[in-house]
């Protein structure tokens, strides 16, 4: 299996990074948290005009019918701007729930306004709690077997004021009985997929930025990158992202096969250590100043501490790949019996 990007993947992330470079990503995510989504409603509008949002809905919708790796290269670039709003659910859990429900209704009625990004969407999985309910012009529901819209009815609090997070309540009935379930599980999969690479960029940008501080603070009279301590911290960040990568890869690359669940888990739970572990060293370079909300390296430190459960905490991935595991297990033994 090769987990080397195509130079036209690599092409495609560096426009997507010039893009919300461009695009002063740090005051779009600062206006999103104070209930001004102008700024990022303008961000994700360019975003759908460079195609980010249509990656992984099929052409007959106004999509791009892409890979789940595309998929990764641009929500890994999104991770590493810390970009605002239900990119996630938009990109990539909405499309793979409708897409894989029997009745393709509900994919032709909303998915062409997502790819062009004249709307967004966000979706309540398991516990009834959706991001960005207030802003997107979608809001469903979907556990034991069913799929509704829905509405908001209280606000949560997040350690990111930027993900703004809302009970939800069920309205129409979209869907209910077989294949609601399996579509539900690839959703869910699919979204941890995208938030796993959104971990590894968030990681890597914080990585850059430790380093660069690191470049320029000086104690002693010589910069405080020079120092045994914090090279070895930054370099152990550099070992967990690298060796997080091919993880996050691998389940982009078999998210067909019969391995998805497990290779999904493994790769969130890499991505997600690895992103704490910069996340910690970041403030422990920067001292006092990582710890002021003004200062930009906070978007990164509350976007990381609230997507490493935004789409199933540590424990509950590790149960899966237990039970994957054992699954497997049994069946060659099944087989050898």
């Amino acid at each position: 299996m090769r987990f080397a990007l195509s130079p036209e993947q690599l092409d495609f992330g560096t426009s997507v990074r010039k893009l919300l470079d461009a695009g002063r990503t740090p005051a779009a995510v600062r206006g999103w948290a104070t209930g001004d989504p102008r700024p990022g409603r303008g961000l994700i509008r360019q975003l759908a005009g460079a195609g980010v949002l249509g990656l992984a809905i099929d052409e007959e919708h106004g999509g791009v019918g892409a890979e789940p790796i595309d998929l990764v290269v641009a929500f890994v670039e999104l991770g590493r701007a810390a970009a605002p709003g239900p990119l996630v659910e938009t990109a990539a859990a909405i499309p793979a729930l409708l897409q894989a429900l029997p009745d393709k209704s509900a994919a032709a009625r909303w998915l062409p306004d997502f790819a062009d990004g004249a709307e967004m969407g966000t979706i309540a999985l398991h516990n009834g709690v959706a991001l960005d309910a207030d802003s997107a012009e979608v809001v469903l529901i979907a556990a034991g077997g069913q799929l509704h819209t829905a509405h908001r009815t209280g606000l949560v609090r997040s350690v990111d004021p930027a993900r703004r997070l809302f009970t939800v309540a069920a309205d129409e009935s979209i869907a209910e009985g077989d294949g609601v379930d399996d579509a539900i599980a690839s959703a869910f999969d699919t979204g941890a997929l995208a938030c796993a690479a959104q971990l590894l960029g968030a990681g890597r940008a914080l990585l850059d930025s430790t380093t660069g501080y690191a470049k320029q603070r000086k104690q002693f009279g010589k910069p405080i990158g020079e120092f045994q301590a914090v090279k070895q911290k930054l370099a152990d960040v550099l070992i967990g992202l690298d060796l997080a990568e091919p993880l996050l890869y691998r389940a982009a690359l078999t998210m067909g096969d019969a391995t998805r669940t497990r290779d999904v888990s493994a790769a969130v739970i890499a991505c997600g250590d690895a992103a704490y572990r910069a996340a910690r060293a970041a403030l422990q370079v920067h001292g006092a100043i990582g710890y002021t909300a003004e200062y930009d390296l906070s978007l990164w430190l509350t976007k990381v501490t609230a997507l490493r459960s935004a789409w199933g905490t540590p424990d509950l991935h590790r149960a899966r790949i237990a039970r994957s595991l054992r699954d497997e297990a049994e069946r060659q033994l099944r087989g050898t019996a």
